[in-house]
């Protein structure tokens, strides 16, 4: 299977990599090494370098088992869930 790579904007490259950022310190706060977190993730030590680089192109289902590991599970939730362009656009439907 021939997979595409995913073309993101420098602009929001720069989200992802916040991202990652957000996943090392919360890391490193809970004291635990890259070898740790990996393990405890079920993933590759050099996936978690990856995802804490804010690298697109790791299987969301990774960042998802990096955040269960940390105990972060419950924001994965908070993807999406505020979608405020949404409801205007269902509100303007309702007219």
């Amino acid at each position: 299977m021939n997979r595409k790579k995913q073309i993101i904007y420098p602009k929001y490259q720069e989200m992802m990599e916040q991202m990652g950022e957000n996943i090392k310190l919360a890391r490193k706060r809970r004291k635990l090494t890259t070898v740790q977190l990996a393990e405890r993730a079920d993933i590759a030590r050099s996936t978690l370098y990856l995802i804490e680089q804010g690298n697109a192109g790791v299987a969301i289902g990774a960042y998802f088992n990096v955040l269960r590991a940390l105990g972060l599970q419950e924001d994965f939730l908070k993807l999406a869930a505020d979608d405020v362009f949404g409801r205007k656009l269902q509100d303007l439907e309702l007219l």
